[in-house]
């Protein structure tokens, strides 16, 4: 029955979803090249609340847990598991005080109204995957940005989303490149659980009344740390413990 309800929930749910990119990509066109970044992280804040509040079609709610007081105005390196797209809004949203800035392959980058556009003008980071000569430099010039402008780096080391919530082993390259080049940021780990059920029956229809979850962890201060590997370690034992099948 509720996949059956599923089927004729995803259409209005994606229709929407559409429509928002569609709307924000004219307004973010012209918050960026009109009145400069400021007013472009604004409107992109407010098309990642529509972004959530679409998936509300499908019953889906959001739980945000974070005990910590965390400092603005530094740079932090967040760090989560990955198990949809549906993980990325959420982030965006909870964190928004911080300026987050996301690592995207480089496919992103283009043809995706809104999406796209605010990858290429925010800030993200676009890497060819399949190509270490571009994605090396491009990552060091984005742990270089964030330590300059004092914003967030989001990075999920699994490398690729999880299907069924299971998380994949970390590759450690890409936090070993940021802890290099944003040595006075503080560390947040972040578990996601459920964001997989949006999608547990394939790209259609998606699944319905999934409760996301997003638990922030003991924020830990980077230049603390000696042994890269050994916090590497720790935090995917953090993150990695707290998944709920």
């Amino acid at each position: 029955m509720l996949k059956f309800a599923s089927y004729i929930l995803t259409p209005i749910y994606t229709i929407a979803f559409f429509l928002t990119l569609v709307i924000f990509h004219p307004i973010q066109w012209v918050c960026f090249n009109v009145f400069g970044y400021k007013a472009h992280k604004k409107s992109a804040d407010y098309m990642n609340i529509c972004l959530m509040r679409c998936l509300h079609i499908l019953g889906t709610r959001f739980t945000f847990e974070n005990p910590y007081d965390i400092e603005t105005g530094r740079p932090l390196i967040i760090v989560a598991n990955h198990q949809s797209m549906y993980d990325i809004s959420p982030l965006s949203v909870f964190f928004r005080a911080y300026h987050p800035k996301f690592i995207s392959k480089i496919e992103l980058g283009k043809g995706i109204p809104s999406v796209s556009y605010n990858l290429r003008h925010g800030g993200a980071a676009l890497i060819d995957r399949k190509n270490p000569r571009q994605s090396l430099p491009a990552l060091m010039t984005f742990g270089e940005y964030i330590e300059k402008n004092n914003r967030a780096a989001v990075i999920f080391p699994e490398g690729t989303r999880s299907k069924d919530g299971t998380p994949k082993r970390f590759q450690t390259k890409g936090l070993e490149i940021l802890f290099k080049k944003i040595p006075s940021a503080l560390v947040v780990p972040v578990t996601i659980n459920n964001s997989w059920k949006m999608m547990r029956y394939g790209k259609f229809p998606l699944g319905l009344g999934n409760h996301l979850k997003f638990t922030v962890h003991k924020p830990l201060e980077l230049a603390t740390f000696v042994d890269t590997k050994a916090l590497i370690n720790s935090i995917e034992t953090t993150i990695t413990e707290e998944i709920k099948p």
